[in-house]
């Protein structure tokens, strides 16, 4: 007995349709879950990465002093934070090792704030490159490995040092949050400003010397975004896995 199997043609292409349309949305998911795509990349140029998608990145300059990051490593610890970013200062991190050790040994996230306290925006591209690499060669020699991050010395970059960055290898980090702890204008006024802080925003805070009241703002800062039921992640994990929000400098 013969047996004949005959094929609709209508149906055989809404069937070849189906399975395309499937296996490139699986695709698509898989690329957009396990897939870093480096939020500086793009036809126009690098760009600088200021907020995620999910979660809050607390991120802390530190250009000079060495009394206030001691008490803030303290309160993270205290608090069961293992997730923060610490913009540091070549120069810095060469006058204080011992604090750059205790930062990486309670598993910190490191980024680069430049060598030396300079506005990127007088300087030019050599200049630029020049003391990025002079940081570059500090941490070298301190033994910390893999810095992917670089925050403008005074938050204050252009084309010129986005491009720098990039050739280097790294990304720019700037924030969505800016808590004003800097300006110490009471422990209040630092809390409230980092209260509007949601769902992907990075947030500037200071662990510098000039900073006074920041260790003592952090408990309650850590307890709203608690409240908030969001997760304190490093800036590497929030802009990895994801697509992260741009913000183009002209």
């Amino acid at each position: 007995m013969n047996f004949f199997y005959v094929l609709n043609g209508k149906l055989l292409k809404q069937g070849l349709v189906v399975v395309i349309a499937a296996f490139f949305t699986a695709w698509f998911l898989y690329l957009e879950n396990y897939i870093h795509v480096p939020a500086f990349s793009g036809k126009d140029g690098p760009k600088a990465v200021y907020k995620g998608e999910k979660d809050i990145a607390l991120t802390f300059n530190i250009g000079w002093g060495d009394e206030k990051a001691e008490p803030i490593l303290e309160v993270l610890k205290e608090h069961n934070i293992n997730a923060a970013t610490f913009f540091l200062a070549g120069s810095w991190a060469e006058r204080h090792p011992n604090l750059v050790e205790k930062i990486v040994k309670e598993g910190y996230e490191i980024g680069i704030l430049g060598y030396n306290y300079e506005d990127y925006l007088e300087l030019d591209e050599s200049k630029i490159r020049k003391d990025l690499s002079r940081a570059q060669e500090a941490f070298k020699k301190l033994n910390v490995k893999d810095i992917k991050l670089v925050r403008a010395p005074t938050g204050h970059f252009d084309q010129k040092t986005l491009k720098v960055a990039d050739r280097l290898g790294y990304t720019v980090v700037h924030w969505s949050v800016d808590s004003k702890d800097w300006t110490n204008p009471g422990v209040e006024a630092i809390v409230d400003n980092v209260s509007k802080a949601k769902k992907g925003d990075i947030v500037l805070l200071h662990a510098s010397d000039s900073a006074k009241q920041t260790s003592e703002a952090l408990p309650p800062i850590i307890n709203e975004i608690k409240s908030k039921g969001l997760k304190l992640v490093s800036v590497s994990e929030m802009i990895a896995n994801a697509n992260a929000d741009t913000k183009e400098i002209k």
